[in-house]
């Protein structure tokens, strides 16, 4: 098991429709959302990709201006 908690920065006008495209990713779960764009995200390894490899694809998504990992733990 491994569970990443990540901060997702995005201009406030593109939150929303970023939340829904975060929330499609497989393991990706989203928390909530500030008023200044801040998006707090947990990611979850699946079977078909790892959490690193989907933060990869977060920080490469249209309109995020970073992603940044403030959180890990791993264990059997």
């Amino acid at each position: 098991m491994n569970i990443s908690g990540i901060v997702v920065q995005t201009h406030p006008q593109n939150a929303d429709s970023l939340q829904h495209e975060l929330a499609s990713l497989p393991g990706v779960n989203v928390h909530g959302a500030s008023e200044e764009g801040k998006i707090v995200i947990t990611v979850e390894d699946t079977p078909e990709q790892a959490p690193s490899d989907t933060l990869m694809g977060v920080q490469n998504m249209q309109g995020v201006l970073s992603a940044s990992l403030i959180y890990n733990y791993c264990d059997d």
